[in-house]
């Protein structure tokens, strides 16, 4: 199958240029929508999460399929976002996470339509928001509300990959919380003695750094960011720092949960300073089988693609697909071709395994839509 890899390039720095920091994805959402309906689709229409919607009509009744890639990235508004191409390779914030799934998910959609033949099913194609960090998977979740109903499983799209050919069938689960300190504070010399917010936070945070936890089923936990206080010489009134949990395992997961809120319990039970931990991320669990049919054709693919078979990592991560698969809908991660540094201003993709990436994301779809599913 011939893919013009120069226009998915292309298509993929035109989507990068737009800024989409996580809860303001509007602009770059607005952009995708025109570029739906310049590629022909009906129904597209943006909501307010703000998720992009556009389908191509199926001849069949029954439910359809949905693919989709994430609107957001990980860097603010005033990121520079200046890119280069040496060759193969395409550097610049964001471009394989997740330019590349979009430029992706738009050529799939521009290749379905061109067809003479209508799909056997509706095709839903969907740029979502709130992927990324505290947006909390809420734009999947709100296409799956609307959606849900009317289809039979989800294809994910993600630009890059630094592993050879991933293919995500298990959802990672994720807890997050904001732990917030108040006190009573001061003038650090004439209130010496006081409450601080900030020692209190970092008693905290010590106690955190000290848990325990398995390697198998691998369990996580990080203090991402940590902020209070006015000034070098004020007691502090206020901090807070954010924490996210991980576990393979739903049980070893509640364990973490349970140790951090003993932990914030035995805190404010000292009684000189407020303490409150607030959930701000709670990505669900959900599984298919390694053997079920939509793992089993997606590795098929690969390997008629010409992927050796120990390439091919069947795994766990927390991606969109966490909201169908924890709805017991079929849903499967793919990653459309292989990069480095992702979440980095100098993260860069590589563009010579695009052609495999594209054709397994569209074999893949074509096989769902033909009755896979």
């Amino acid at each position: 199958m011939q893919w013009d890899i120069d226009q998915i390039a292309e298509l993929c720095i035109a989507f990068q240029q737009v800024p989409a920091p996580t809860f303001a994805e509007h602009e770059r959402a607005e952009f995708v929508a025109a570029q739906f309906r310049r590629a022909g689709l009906s129904e597209v229409e943006v909501d307010d999460a703000p998720n992009v919607y556009a389908r191509v009509a199926g001849s069949g009744d029954g439910p359809g399929l949905m693919l989709s890639a994430h609107l957001d990235t990980v860097f603010p508004q005033e990121t520079d976002l200046s890119v280069r191409r040496e060759g193969g390779r395409i550097y610049g914030p964001g471009i394989g996470d997740n330019s590349m799934g979009l430029a992706g998910l738009l050529t799939l959609a521009q290749k379905l339509t061109s067809r003479d033949e209508p799909p056997a099913c509706d095709v839903w194609f969907v740029a979502n928001a709130g992927e990324e960090g505290l947006g909390d998977l809420k734009g999947m979740r709100r296409a799956l509300d609307r959606l849900g109903s009317q289809i039979k499983g989800c294809i994910v799209l993600e630009g890059s990959t630094s592993h050879p050919w991933p293919l995500t069938h298990r959802g990672l689960g994720v807890r997050r919380y904001r732990i917030d300190v108040r006190a009573r504070g001061g003038h650090s010399w004439g209130a010496f003695g006081e409450p601080s917010a900030i020692h209190t936070l970092a008693r905290i945070a010590s106690l955190i750094t000290r848990y325990k936890v398995p390697r198998k089923p691998r369990t996580t936990f990080n203090i991402g960011v940590i902020e209070g206080g006015t000034s070098v010489n004020t007691i502090a009134e206020r901090a807070h720092l954010l924490l996210d949990l991980r576990s393979e395992d739903g049980a070893e997961l509640s364990k973490l949960i349970t140790r951090t809120e003993e932990t914030v319990a035995a805190a404010n039970a000292i009684g000189d300073t407020q303490v409150t931990a607030t959930v701000v991320g709670d990505r669900p669990t959900g599984e298919i089988p390694v053997d079920h049919p939509l793992v089993r054709a997606a590795s098929e693919i690969l390997m008629d693609l010409g992927a050796a078979s120990e390439s091919i990592r069947l795994g766990i991560s927390s991606t969109d697909a966490n909201i169908p698969l924890s709805r017991g809908l079929p849903a499967i991660t793919l990653y459309l071709t292989q990069g480095h540094d992702v979440h980095r201003v100098d993260e860069w993709l590589s563009l010579d395994l695009l052609p495999t990436g594209m054709t397994l994301a569209w074999r893949l779809m074509r096989w769902a839509i033909e009755g896979g599913l």
